[in-house]
């Protein structure tokens, strides 16, 4: 299936029109049709490739990781998610699921982890293509549902912004009166 898609050729110019072949869907796939993609600083960074330091930009490069949409695809082995169903993906599109890390719920730290976009990845060898684009294909342990009457268009950055500040708050188990702060 070939996906339109906002690209960046290179690190300075703006992003222009692009296309590419959207990956067929797996047995643990689904298929989004991209409805809302945040714009986040970690977009902008790499479209301009000024974090060599730990990553070289992939050009073209389809940007987005706050990204909600609406389920148009399922593969046969996905439980969690139906055709309708409106849901949100992170920074994060896969992972090996076979190393202690992914066994643990630190997918973050997975070697073989496939980022949603400037990434390689394994089970295609082909580049991944993030949310500045008509649809994505995500493996189902990397999708999250989205409440019904929440504001799609405001939700989306909570998929990057919102999960980085909830996901430390949550492992240290701080609750409601704890107070946080530097030392």
């Amino acid at each position: 299936m070939m996906t339109k898609a906002f690209a960046a050729y290179n690190a300075t110019d703006e992003l222009k029109s692009f296309e590419f072949q959207q990956r067929d869907t797996g047995k643990t796939d689904i298929k989004i049709d991209i409805l809302f993609c945040g714009v986040c600083h970690s977009d902008i960074h790499a479209a301009r490739n000024e974090w060599t330091s730990f990553t070289q930009a992939i050009y073209p490069m389809v940007p987005g990781h706050e990204i909600i949409g609406t389920v148009s695809e399922v593969g046969s082995d996905v439980t969690k998610f139906k055709v309708g169903d409106t849901v949100g993906v992170g920074c994060m599109v896969d992972s090996c699921q076979v190393c202690a890390d992914c066994h643990e719920g630190e997918e973050q730290f997975c070697n073989g982890k496939t980022m949603t976009y400037n990434s390689i990845n394994p089970k295609t060898n082909k580049v991944t293509y993030g949310g500045y684009a008509k649809n994505i294909t995500v493996d189902e342990k990397f999708v999250l549902s989205i409440p019904k009457g929440l504001d799609l268009a405001a939700a989306a950055p909570l998929l990057c912004a919102g999960i980085t500040t909830y996901s430390p708050l949550k492992h240290w188990k701080i609750k409601a009166g704890n107070k946080v702060g530097v030392v």
